[in-house]
């Protein structure tokens, strides 16, 4: 999946633990690929290397790599994205569409307020506005605060827990969060990993089907 956050990707907090390996294919040629595991920096895999994370590229050309991750192959083309624990079908699920950019907006409902999202497999938390948080109760404040590089500048953003976020069909609980002062998100927040590991993604051309798994 295209990574689209308007914020650069770093935070000043520690670092995150991570439920599940997400791979994005960034940049393919043949026999090699250009891939983030877990948000981390680019690297670069041959056909026939396994990272440490044990996955490994079988094959690639300039349209799809072919990834065996924990004995299943996955095939995923330029942008897209994988996930390296196998999940069955839950009965939790959501198809979203994407825009003419190739972007996936969509509403989801915080802690039960109804708000607009980008998804964005770049962000590590589901991240909000300031003024959504209140419209949703939150007491961001007290929470522990940071600081976030955007196109505007350096914002404080301050680490919370969701008691709930609803996409669709799927609800999830206690889901690590961020609040941005300001306007920095412009018209939506992101909905980030802490949201997209608990659930296996697959794109199908413009639209990605989102299911449940823990």
């Amino acid at each position: 999946m295209r990574n689209v956050s308007p914020l650069l990707a770093f935070f000043l907090f520690g670092p995150q633990a991570s439920g599940a390996a997400d791979i994005n294919v960034i940049a393919l040629t043949a026999g090699k690929a250009v891939v983030v595991i877990d948000g981390g920096k680019p690297r670069t895999l041959m056909v026939g290397q396994t990272t440490p994370e044990r996955i490994k590229l079988i094959s690639a050309t300039s349209e799809e790599a072919v990834f065996e991750v924990e004995g299943k192959r996955r095939t995923v083309t330029t942008g897209g994205s994988v996930y390296a624990t196998g999940g069955g079908s839950g009965a939790q699920r959501t198809v979203l569409t994407s825009d003419a950019m190739g972007h996936f907006f969509t509403t989801a409902v915080v802690n039960g307020v109804s708000m607009q999202f980008l998804v964005d497999t770049g962000a590590s938390m589901v991240t909000i506005s300031s003024d959504d948080a209140r419209r949703a109760g939150i007491s961001y404040l007290s929470g522990q605060r940071g600081l976030m590089q955007t196109a505007n500048g350096v914002v404080s953003a301050y680490r919370v827990k969701f008691d709930t976020v609803r996409l669709g069909d799927i609800t999830l609980t206690n889901v690590d969060g961020l609040v941005v002062q300001g306007n920095a998100l412009g018209r939506a927040g992101l909905l980030g990993m802490s949201f997209l590991n608990r659930t296996e993604m697959r794109r199908d051309g413009d639209t990605m089907t989102l299911m449940r798994r823990y």
